[in-house]
């Protein structure tokens, strides 16, 4: 079983999507994720919101002219995805079954998503979200490393998502501290960005 799954029972949905709500009117700027990923290729280009949640981040960049599709395991965050934003494809699948073709300029796997899947499918998760991926195209992730920055223990370090991300055919372009571009310093939040290399079809 995947971690975000017993963490919620694939049921929280309706009261992750309020506590976003609440956030966003309290002022809070909700739109860094898509305001990086839209620095990063032009509008027009096909994005993959992987672990989309309740769609916020592909929702966003739908807004500002990007094609988005989303892909989550929980139906309830994927009912509250739908309900926002009904043109858009949303599809449930476990990213460790992911079987999308290289299709997308850019996957983006935003809130932690990287490390709430299944103890063990962390390789083949990063294989299938770079298979997503046309050459040239960038897989962005974002997740803690320490317990300060995440729900649940720890599991994933840098050194092995580079490795899965290597073994995967991606090349590492850059790494941040958030997803407002501040410089990596060794803190226990990273955003990564890596590259799928162009001779893979």
């Amino acid at each position: 079983m995947n971690r975000w799954t017993e963490l919620t029972g694939d049921s929280s949905g309706e009261d992750y999507a309020a506590r976003f709500a609440a956030l966003a009117r309290s002022g809070k700027d909700m739109h860094g994720e898509a305001r990086f990923c839209a620095a990063l290729v032009p509008a027009g280009a096909r994005v993959l919101d992987a672990g989309c949640g309740t769609g916020r981040v592909a929702i966003r960049l739908a807004e500002l002219g990007y094609d988005c599709t989303g892909v989550d395991v929980d139906a309830s965050m994927l009912a509250v995805a739908r309900e926002q934003a009904p043109g858009l494809p949303w599809h449930r699948a476990d990213l460790a079954e992911l079987t999308a073709g290289p299709e997308f300029d850019l996957v983006v796997a935003a809130g932690n998503v990287m490390a709430l899947v299944t103890p063990g499918t962390e390789a083949t998760v990063v294989a299938c979200l770079a298979g997503a991926l046309r050459p040239g195209g960038l897989l962005v992730a974002g997740f803690g490393l320490d317990a300060a920055h995440l729900p649940v223990p720890p599991v994933l370090t840098l050194a092995e998502y580079d490795a899965h991300c290597a073994a995967a055919g991606l090349t590492p372009v850059d790494r941040f501290a958030t997803w407002d571009a501040a410089p990596y310093d060794g803190g226990g939040y990273a955003v990564s960005v890596h590259r799928r290399d162009e001779g893979q079809d």
